[in-house]
């Protein structure tokens, strides 16, 4: 790796130190961009420690390049905070191969760097490695022919967004390269010893996840150990001894990009640590953390993780189909994971103070001492804000008598088939969030949900993956402060009536609701409406017209619905309506040209639906239509008569069964 100075160039890279491994297929694709015409500026982006430095070290070494820019190639790397008047001023020399004049200030020498470039033809590539912000990238960004800049940074929003500009998101090292690298560092070759314990090496390096710093660190950590460190080493996924192996080395690397976050977004980040590791979550979860319990503004909230993906502090996925626009109002879509290394980063900077004042606090499965801790610490009180509890199967005797009256947010996480909630439950009356979260592949069913019914404060209540006994129904519905509920991949929860203060209720993968609860529609402060993969329903209430608030409605992958509601069009505030993959549908109700606020449309992969009701030429305010592309000319005629600013989509069909994996 480059060394971390303030900055440094190309006479202090060395091609002697670095061992390159699984970057044929990169630095190809790289070598494509930068040798064509089109691209001037290629960003390259990963997670820190993901392997950038190097991979732009072996393209500066890179006998094609030097040829191709007749060794016009400089490097330098500019990290945090750069003197970027010391880096223009390296750059004039290099480029003009001549000593500087004397420049006044960052802006002259910027100014006399672009004249300077302006008039060379000669091919020249820049590499400015580790970059962190835009404004520094600003000022030293150049036009020129034949002039072209390799930028990596862990944060590809500050890449100029041009047509000249292209990304590339560097993936992990694979299982056989990583292996190849962990080897280099732990035994000075690139394959295990023939005396060394070949599952204990491979289940150690499994622990880095295929990030190149890790495998670097951990194996230069377990270099000439002896066999019980190495067993140690195993358990280096788990937070308790992270510091261990990781705290002096790859933590300290790796925290400086936590460390550029403002101190909000910074305990977003740790919120991270909260959830699973090697499971999708949806983004739903983690919002009504911050809502409820960080105070934050949906939008802002969602405004965070954006800014926490372009960082590449986690990854984001959709369950949305085609080129579905990313919002706040579709989180219930998409889906957030984090590499191991970042979570047990995480957990390493959320767990600095002692068990009891912990804001958070994880109970694993893998801790044997759950009860015993309960045990010890006997009638104190825990602080904890926000709880995270993983397990196996619970029985009500299993769970200690343990006291959480500060906590605001539950996370219960299992692998069974049988739950019981735990009753200490019925003691947080604070609590705001809860989250009850099958993670087995059967659905488990649950008990104890009487002890709902004392949490009249709670506001956002999601499931996953449950059974619930009917006779226990009515204690999720005496929660009348509650404005959300999500229930999915669960059975028995259908026929759940209504919540005056609901604002937010969310239905999703319910494969035994055949019909819906009449009266359900009369949650009249409701604003969000979805129902989505429920194969067997087929018929919506016919008093759609009573949430004369709603602003968002999902109705998405209905195969067996026949038609919407007339009443539909008294949604007079509705702004957004998604049918895709209602493959039923055969028509809209004319009624749908009432929704003059109706902004958006989604209606992909509705292939029975082939004519649009004159009507719709009266939804003055849409501004997007996304269809087949068959429906897509009817929507195109009704911009042409009536709704010059829409804009129509046309997609093809998308079939993902992601939405199975964890």
């Amino acid at each position: 790796m480059v060394n971390d100075s303030t900055y440094s160039h190309d006479d202090h890279v060395s091609e002697k130190t670095q061992f390159y491994v699984g970057l044929e297929r990169p630095i190809a694709e790289l070598k494509r961009l930068l040798l064509g015409n089109e691209v001037s500026v290629v960003g390259v982006h990963s997670i820190g420690g993901g392997g950038k430095s190097t991979l732009a070290l072996a393209l500066y070494n890179d006998l094609q390049i030097k040829d191709y820019f007749d060794s016009n190639v400089i490097f330098i790397t500019i990290s945090q905070s750069p003197n970027l008047k010391g880096i223009l001023e390296t750059m004039w020399e290099k480029l003009a191969r001549r000593k500087r004049p004397e420049f006044l200030d960052v802006e002259d020498a910027h100014i006399n760097l672009q004249q300077l470039l302006s008039k060379q033809s000669k091919p020249t590539l820049v590499i400015l490695d580790d970059v962190w912000s835009s404004e520094n990238l600003e000022n030293l960004l150049f036009e020129g022919p034949a002039y072209k800049t390799l930028v990596t940074t862990r944060d590809k929003s500050i890449i100029p967004r041009t047509p000249s500009s292209q990304f590339y998101q560097l993936p992990l090292l694979g299982k056989e390269d990583a292996l190849s690298l962990f080897c280099y560092w732990a035994f000075g070759q690139t394959s295990i010893p023939s005396d060394i314990d070949i599952n204990l090496v491979k289940e150690v390096q499994a622990k880095c996840d295929g990030l190149p710093l890790a495998l670097k660190m951990v194996g230069s950590s377990m270099h000439k150990e002896l066999d019980e460190v190495w067993k140690r080493a195993k358990k280096i996924s788990e937070g308790e001894y992270i510091s261990v192996y990781h705290r002096k080395g790859l933590f300290r690397l790796l925290q400086t990009s936590i460390d550029s976050l403002d101190d909000v977004t910074k305990e977003c980040f740790l919120d991270l640590g909260l959830f699973p590791r090697n499971r999708k979550i949806c983004v739903d979860a983690l919002l009504d953390i911050w809502v409820y319990v960080r105070k934050l503004r949906r939008q802002d909230a969602f405004d965070i993780l954006l800014e926490l993906a372009s960082k590449n502090l986690l990854n984001l996925t959709s369950n949305q189909r085609g080129s579905a626009s990313i919002s706040y109002r579709n989180a219930s879509e998409l889906y957030f994971s984090q590499h191991n290394v970042l979570r047990n980063l995480a957990l390493y900077l959320g767990h600095q103070n002692n068990l009891v004042h912990n804001k958070r606090l994880v109970i694993s499965r893998n801790d044997s001492n759950l009860l015993a801790k309960g045990e010890l610490l006997g009638d104190r009180a825990f602080d904890t804000q926000i709880l995270s509890i993983l397990t196996g199967p619970m029985e009500e005797n299993d769970w200690n008598d343990m006291t959480f009256p500060e906590t605001e947010s539950l996370l219960l996480h299992f692998t069974s088939t049988n739950y019981f909630l735990p009753p200490f439950l019925k003691s947080m009356k604070n609590l705001k969030v809860l989250m009850v979260s099958n993670c087995g592949a059967k659905k488990a069913t649950v008990k104890g949900l009487d002890v709902l019914s004392s949490l009249a404060q709670l506001k956002s209540v999601r499931m996953e993956g449950l059974i619930s006994p009917l006779a226990e129904k009515q204690s999720i519905e005496a929660l009348q402060n509650l404005e959300k509920l999500s229930v999915s991949l669960c059975e028995g929860f259908g026929n759940i009536s209504t919540f005056t203060k609901l604002q937010d209720f969310n239905l999703d993968h319910s494969s035994d609701l055949e019909e819906l609860t009449p009266g359900v529609c009369n949650m009249r402060s409701i604003l969000l409406w979805s129902i989505a993969n429920c194969h067997l329903l087929q018929n919506l209430p016919h008093d759609f017209g009573n949430m004369s608030y709603l602003r968002v409605l999902r109705l998405s992958a209905l195969p067996g619905l026949k038609e919407l509601p007339a009443s539909i069009g008294e949604l007079a505030q509705l702004e957004y309506l998604d049918i895709s993959v209602c493959e039923g549908l055969k028509e809209l109700p004319k009624e749908v040209g009432q929704l003059k606020k109706l902004r958006e449309i989604d209606m992909r992969e509705c292939s029975r639906l082939t004519t649009l009701p004159a009507t719709v030429c009266e939804l003055s305010s849409l501004k997007l239509v996304t269809c087949d592309e068959k429906i897509g000319n009817q929507w195109l005629r009704a911009k042409n008569i009536s709704i010059p600013e829409l804009r129509v989509e046309s997609v093809e069909a998308h079939f993902s069964l992601d939405w199975l994996e964890d």
